[in-house]
């Protein structure tokens, strides 16, 4: 599949009754606004890399992944999942020093750090099962996955499709739809947005225990949005309440690292 290619081509639009308030108005805002939201909820130009600066490569669909294989030949696996605009260079380091007993993988999504193509949720979610899978051919299956921020969101497809030996999210929300109406409360957000990760509608699947670490002063996933997830999960999970840590300090915390290294462990 050539780079984009059909990507974000079909989605929702929403429940029924936002579509009949809504819909001759917005649709072709919508269709006008389309290349901005897209860049607002993907900004993978700030993570820019060469490739030559990646030492794995992936290819998903005739689309090259590349990024990071941290401590290689590790009983276990740790796959992570980034935020919107997170960079993932910054973190091959600490992950060799915290997780000496993992092997990590960090890979870019579609259009961040190294990696090729354009970012959708339909493609990014199979992008991550593959990476999950890669992981998993080499480990036995015993791989733990770390998802931050919009990487929660695609950690949790992943672990509803695949089994997942530990999960950790870290500050997560129940859909990027209802938390983009709660930052924009005036515009019709749902119809704006082609892709809405709603990981409430799937959490109920999630079999593998689960570390949640919420930032109570976060304004960017604002806590509201993590403790409507969490009222979603099948099981109680552990959860870390950092309530002085916004959405970019939490790995400042003095329990953040420890927390995640200890709920790894086992």
């Amino acid at each position: 599949m050539a780079a984009g290619a059909g990507c974000c081509s079909n989605y929702r639009v929403g429940p029924p009754s936002v579509t009949r308030r809504y819909p001759d108005r917005v649709r072709p805002l919508a269709t006008l606004l389309s290349p901005l939201t897209t860049r607002l909820l993907y900004p993978g130009a700030e993570t820019s890399l060469s490739a030559q600066e990646a030492d794995l490569e992936l290819i998903v669909g005739g689309i090259a992944l590349r990024g990071w294989e941290v401590n290689p030949g590790q009983k276990k696996a740790l796959v992570y999942y980034g935020g919107n605009g997170e960079g993932l260079d910054w973190l091959v380091e600490p992950l060799s020093a915290k997780f000496p007993d993992h092997t990590s993988y960090l890979v870019a999504y579609r259009g961040y750090g190294a990696s090729e193509g354009k970012p959708c949720e339909r493609v990014l979610t199979t992008d991550a099962v593959a990476v999950f899978d890669h992981a998993a051919a080499r480990h036995r299956g015993s791989v733990d996955v770390v998802g931050r921020s919009l990487g929660s969101a695609v950690a949790i497809q992943v672990a509803v499709r695949r089994r997942v030996r530990r999960l950790v999210l870290i500050t997560p929300f129940d859909s990027m739809a209802g938390l983009a109406a709660e930052h924009y409360p005036r515009l019709p957000v749902r119809l704006l947005l082609r892709d809405h990760w709603d990981s409430a509608a799937v959490a109920h699947q999630l079999r593998a225990p689960v570390l949640l670490v919420r930032a109570g002063r976060d304004q960017v996933v604002f806590p509201a949005a993590t403790d409507r997830l969490l009222a979603t999960l099948p099981a109680e999970p552990l959860v870390l309440n950092l309530p002085r840590r916004d959405h970019n300090t939490v790995d400042a915390d003095p329990a953040y690292w420890p927390t995640i290294v200890e709920f790894l462990a086992p």
